[in-house]
């Protein structure tokens, strides 16, 4: 779905080079979480993926559509497109008619529309929204408000960046249950994230980037196990894979359940 070779970006040619040497190629229906510090190039590398940039060196194929020669609008008929920053990305004057506007741009009918726009409100808890002004929302709801337009189109990848950001604990995995489901019906999901617990959660696979290059690819679980490499991204893993880091034998808990689990299986070979 995703095939990204040889990537090299750089705002301009008198300015450093932000993306390295970046290979990746992400199938579909996958979902992987992009890691790394603040200036590590993560935000840069999800811009490629709808050709809001374009590589510098290199190549850049979406759901088979080079992002070099391809325009926005058609790549965002097969790209749902989440920002951090949900001011950059709303528009519209009322909630409704930012959830519709993507609907309504890619040519959906007009009782397609609605039946999305109300389903989706309601999982996002905007339904009493409808009416209000966007800029007048907490920042919480702004961000629901720029997902509710993005998932509405039940586009073939879905990228986020910082899904969660403004949310409260419900409120996210309220979130990350909306877009997990998305991907078991075949989503492709790429998405930023800081918060290293919905990375353990929620993604199956985490790609970890320094300085604009990927130091690390694999199974999340691997990946967040890994403290060297974290802390030379000034990243911490979940606090349960910390304490698993220090037992011995405990190489498969990642999670308070797991960890109960594994404490309940070692708890029984010493009963024997």
């Amino acid at each position: 779905m995703i095939t990204i070779e040889n990537l090299e970006y750089a705002y301009s040619l008198h300015e450093p080079t932000i993306l390295k040497d970046i290979n990746l190629h992400i199938e579909r229906g996958e979902i992987v979480a992009v890691i790394g510090q603040n200036g590590a190039g993560k935000s840069t590398l999800l811009r490629q993926l709808n050709g809001l940039s374009k590589p510098t060196k290199g190549k850049v194929t979406v759901a088979g559509l080079d992002t070099r020669n391809t325009p926005i609008s058609k790549m965002a008929k097969h790209i749902g497109y989440l920002f951090q920053n949900p001011d950059h990305q709303i528009f519209c004057q009322t909630v409704r008619a930012e959830i519709e506007f993507g609907m309504r741009n890619i040519g959906m009918t007009e009782d397609e529309i609605k039946e999305r726009t109300e389903k989706i409100a309601s999982l996002l808890d905007l339904a009493d929204k409808f009416q209000s002004h966007p800029f007048t929302l907490s920042r919480g709801e702004r961000q629901r408000t720029a997902l509710a337009g993005v998932i509405a189109m039940e586009p073939e990848v879905l990228v986020l960046d910082e899904p969660t950001t403004g949310q409260d604990y419900r409120e996210c995995v309220k979130i990350m249950d909306i877009v997990a489901d998305m991907n078991k019906k075949g989503t492709t999901v790429l998405m930023v994230s800081h918060d290293m617990e919905v990375v353990c959660d929620y993604a199956e696979r985490t790609i970890l980037l320094f300085d604009g290059r990927i130091i690390g690819d694999g199974k999340t679980l691997d990946i967040l196990r890994r403290e060297n490499e974290l802390a030379r991204t000034g990243l911490k893993p979940p606090q349960i894979i910390e304490l698993a880091l220090t037992l011995e034998g405990y190489d498969n808990a990642y999670s308070v359940d797991t960890m109960f689990d594994e404490i309940k299986r070692k708890i029984g070979r010493y009963e024997k």
